[in-house]
Formats: C-alpha cells, sequence, structure tokens
C-alpha cells in the first residue's frame, strides 16, 4: 500500500459528496494524495459547498449529487452523509457505474444493506465500505499474531471505544453509539475469529436528550464456543484527555493480546489541561494529512486502478457487522436475548 502504488499517467478523479466533519477530513486527505485529483465536491448547503470548494480549489461543485453522478469525468465517489441517506445515494452512485467508497455503516439495517449488495452486484463499479480501523497496523498486526496461531484458539473478546459527551451531542441525533462505534469492534471480532455470531443480548443507557442511546454494552455468542463483548459510551467527560478511548482484549487458549488505540504516544499539557490527540487515523502534519484513513482510500484507490475487486474487507463482511449491531439494538429495546440467522 506505499503511496507510489496509486500513480499513473491519468490520476483517479475522486468526488465526495456530503461535506460534514469526515466529508472533510476526506476531502483534505484526498486533496494532497499522488494519484489522485479531487475533482468535485457535493453538499446540499451551498455555503458549506463554497468554502471548501475555494480552500481546495474545486471548480466543479454540486449541491445535488446526482448531478455529480452524472458528471463522467468522476471516476469515484466518496459517501460521508447521514445513514439514513447512505442506502438511495449508493445505489444511484452504483447505477450510474461510479466506483464507490461509502463510510461506515454500510446502511442502517441489514434490509437496506441487502438492497445496496443486489446494486453493487450489477454495477460495473468497485464498492466498498469504510471500516478505517482494519486498516490500523496495530489491528492488522493483532490479526497476524492470532492467524500465526500464537494465542491458539479465541474464546474471549472485550473492546470498549468511548467517546466524550461533545461528540454524543453532535451524533447521537443520527444514530446510536452502538451502532455508531460498537460496530467497529463487532466487525473486527467477526474478523479475528472467523465466526459467524449465533445470538447477542445488549443493555443501553440513555442519559441524554438525544434521539439515540448515549451507550451501550453486548455481549455476542459465537460459533465454537466464543463470547465477545463490545462497550460503546459516548458520554465521557468533556475534559477526558483522549481523542478516542478504544482498547481491545482477545484471549485466546494458548496466549493473549491488547490493542491499544487510545494512547498516541504524543501529550500536551498546557493551559486547558492534558491532551492527547489523534496521531494515528488522520492527523494533520505540515498541511498534509496522513495516516491510517490516507491508507484506506490508497488501497481503495490501487484497486480501481487495478482493476481489481477490494478484498481486505467484503460487501459480505460489512453486511454481518450492520447485522450484528441491528440485533443488538433490537435487543436492548426487548430485554431479549436476539438470536441470528445470518
Amino acid at each position: 500500500m506505499g503511496e507510489n502504488d496509486g500513480k499513473s499517467a491519468k490520476p483517479v478523479r475522486w468526488g465526495v459528496i456530503g461535506l460534514g466533519y469526515f466529508g472533510e477530513v476526506h476531502s483534505d486527505t484526498l486533496a494532497t494524495m499522488p494519484g489522485i485529483e479531487l475533482a468535485a465536491l457535493c453538499t446540499r448547503r451551498p455555503e458549506r459547498l463554497r468554502e471548501l470548494a475555494d480552500r481546495y480549489n474545486v471548480s466543479t461543485r454540486y449541491t445535488d449529487y446526482h448531478e455529480l453522478l452524472n458528471d463522467p469525468s468522476v471516476d469515484v465517489v466518496s459517501i460521508t452523509t447521514h445513514i439514513d441517506d447512505h442506502r438511495d445515494m449508493t445505489v444511484d452512485a452504483l447505477r450510474a457505474g461510479k466506483h464507490v467508497f461509502l463510510e461506515k455503516p454500510m446502511a442502517r439495517t441489514v434490509e437496506d444493506c441487502d438492497v445496496i449488495l443486489d446494486a453493487a452486484r450489477q454495477s460495473e463499479g468497485l464498492f466498498m465500505v469504510g471500516h478505517i480501523c482494519r486498516f490500523d497496523p496495530r489491528v492488522m498486526l493483532a490479526k497476524q499474531a492470532i492467524d500465526e496461531g500464537r494465542i491458539g484458539r479465541i474464546i474471549s473478546m472485550h473492546a470498549r471505544r468511548n467517546l466524550t459527551k461533545a461528540i454524543g451531542r453532535e451524533q447521537l441525533n443520527k444514530i446510536s453509539a452502538l451502532m455508531g462505534d460498537g460496530i467497529h469492534d463487532a466487525d473486527l471480532m467477526l474478523w479475528f475469529s472467523r465466526a459467524k455470531p449465533l445470538s447477542v443480548y445488549a443493555q443501553e443507557v440513555h442519559p441524554g436528550s438525544c434521539k439515540y442511546p448515549d451507550g451501550g454494552w453486548a455481549m455476542i455468542r459465537l460459533e465454537g464456543d466464543v463470547v465477545g463483548v463490545v462497550e460503546s459510551i459516548w458520554h465521557l467527560p468533556e475534559n477526558t484527555p483522549y481523542t478516542i478511548d478504544a482498547r481491545m482484549e482477545v484471549i485466546g487458549t494458548e496466549g493473549s493480546l491488547y490493542i491499544n488505540c487510545a494512547e498516541a504516544g504524543f501529550e500536551i499539557h498546557d493551559s486547558n489541561g492534558i491532551q492527547i490527540p489523534d496521531t494515528m487515523y488522520w492527523p494533520s502534519v505540515g498541511g498534509e494529512r496522513f495516516g491510517i484513513l490516507r491508507a484506506e482510500l490508497r488501497y481503495f484507490a490501487n484497486c480501481v486502478a487495478q482493476g481489481r475487486i477490494p478484498d481486505h474487507i467484503t460487501l459480505e463482511e460489512s453486511r454481518a457487522a450492520v447485522h450484528l449491531m441491528d440485533a443488538a439494538n433490537a435487543s436492548s429495546q426487548t430485554g431479549q436475548v436476539v438470536y441470528l440467522d445470518n
């Protein structure tokens, strides 16, 4: 996944649909990547469109995503919108023949995922859902150690991925903490264990005033006598120094491993207290984004350039993660164990 891998005589022309926080991060990252041209931006908000298009010197601007999809000069689109827009936008993009990078989760329900998958199977464009944690070198080393048999057969996994109240206020009217962030660890547990989930029991808490619960725990039973616990709480104090408190423990019959994505290796102590900024996912240094998101986008750009179906995460695996967290939400609402039919 070297930085020069995507270089070719003709750059991959990329458009971004949705210019909220993460659409801006996508744009900021793509704008400086070799072999990629940030070719078009789209949002329904004219002022926001003008702000970012001027910043990145992008002349092709749309307030209607259908117009971007009809632009033959755009090869790839990032869809970085509200989850409830994912199904229709992705289906439209695939039917237009675009290569599509969709930010996770694929959709809110497994039924919507199936609609997307049907469109993907009929499309000439490549399609990938952005599960960024699979591109984290710490996670990839853990996966490598597991596949080498270094900890034996997995019997237990526990993950926490907790954020501050401030982020909760920004996001919890759109998505629950379990579906929004717990899905990362649900996907990693399925990837690490290669086991089908059999059942899930979840409990959520809703101390805030937003639409969706601020946090939850989901206990998962997987085939092969494996258990996993996913913890995602978006209610940490606002002065919490971590950008994200994310850690994972995997215990096997012959050993264990521990992934710590909270400690970034860098702290700032000043009049505002202690801050531990992101140094891995999409930090900006010297006016340029680097890190795991850049590696993930490079991977998809290489797939497009080479005409190769992305397989670091498959569409079926993305669907499985949504299915599991959708079932967890259902369990929380009923108070009952939910059995998965896979």
